[in-house]
């Protein structure tokens, strides 16, 4: 059965030249000898595919192959033994085509041999060169690797630095430390260059591209540069104010807690919130949380009744709906 050169590029016959060429670079990789030594099945799906690109990429052949199919070469070769003339001399009309050349024989005798590796060369993409020459390929960039991490909130506002664990083509794996810049947000990706996969043919190497996650805190949360923090104050600290230490990440700063403050009142303190590498830093919002003790004896209730005998406001006044 004659091969279907788009079923073994796995393409559309609408298929542009970029996509066709795509799809050959990534089958070419998959069955390239050089990578499956042992594999002959691998040898003869290369050659297959090696086959289909050779037609699919020249214009000319694309469009007799797509008019007349398997039989492209015996059509429209203008009379009686038309088509390529394979044997390199005689009538016919037809480009002469040289195997040695074309399977990277150089000038030896009429062998032809089998160098996948220069073969993959010629057909990775590059124009074709004078009549009977090869096809070449500019150097081709190394695959990226895409990597994800997860740090903890503390890390991705301080900075740091990560082990990654790097599982390359050939199966090692290899032990990486990337750094974490200080004010990093959840999502963001890194750039490791030139520490990707190699270049299959002599280009420039791939990069790592590290996908950074960041664990939310039990106590701050983030927004944008700025930092918030709920505080826990007691009720005497609420009625009479009073001055208390609260962490954060660039040390433990002292807080004056205002008399007569309420749950919810929010306290900013400029310069304290995410501080980048560069730009102004953020600032850090703390939210107070009146906190009461599990159990409450009876001298305190009574003052706390007296308390409310005395303050008689009503706190809901203004809530509606």
């Amino acid at each position: 059965m004659p091969q279907d050169f788009y079923k073994t590029l796995g393409v559309s016959k609408g298929s542009t030249a970029e996509e066709i060429q795509k799809a050959y670079r990534k089958l070419a990789q998959k069955y390239h000898p050089d990578i499956n030594p042992d594999d002959k099945s691998s040898k003869e799906k290369f050659q297959e595919v090696q086959n289909a690109y050779d037609v699919l990429s020249d214009k000319e052949k694309r469009d007799k192959y797509d008019r007349f199919g398997a039989n492209y070469e015996s059509m429209g070769a203008g009379g009686p033994g038309g088509g390529f003339n394979w044997g390199g001399q005689g009538g016919g009309g037809g480009p002469e085509v040289d195997f040695s050349d074309l399977f990277g024989g150089g000038g030896g005798g009429g062998g032809g041999g089998g160098d996948f590796s220069d073969l993959f060369s010629q057909f990775a993409g590059g124009g074709q060169g004078a009549r009977g020459g090869r096809r070449r390929t500019a150097p081709q960039r190394g695959a990226d690797i895409n990597h994800a991490v997860t740090v903890s909130f503390k890390t991705s506002i301080e900075g740091g630095e990560v082990q990654l664990s790097v599982r390359r083509r050939n199966g090692g794996v290899e032990t990486i430390n990337a750094k974490i810049p200080r004010g990093i947000e959840s999502g963001k990706r890194i750039r490791l260059k030139e520490q990707g996969e190699q270049s299959p043919n002599g280009g420039p190497t791939g990069d790592i591209l590290i996908t950074v996650n960041v664990e939310p805190h039990r106590s701050f949360t983030r927004n944008g540069k700025n930092l918030e923090v709920k505080v826990p104050i007691s009720l005497a600290e609420a009625v009479l104010g009073g001055k208390i230490d609260v962490p954060t990440p660039h040390g433990t700063i002292t807080l004056t807690i205002p008399p007569g403050s309420s749950s919810g009142k929010r306290l900013r303190i400029r310069g304290q919130g995410v501080q980048r590498s560069t730009g102004e830093p953020g600032d850090l919002y703390a939210e107070l949380e009146i906190t009461l003790p599990a159990e409450i004896d009876e001298e305190t209730k009574k003052l706390v009744q007296q308390w409310a005998e005395n303050n008689s406001e009503n706190p809901r006044e203004e809530l509606n709906w």
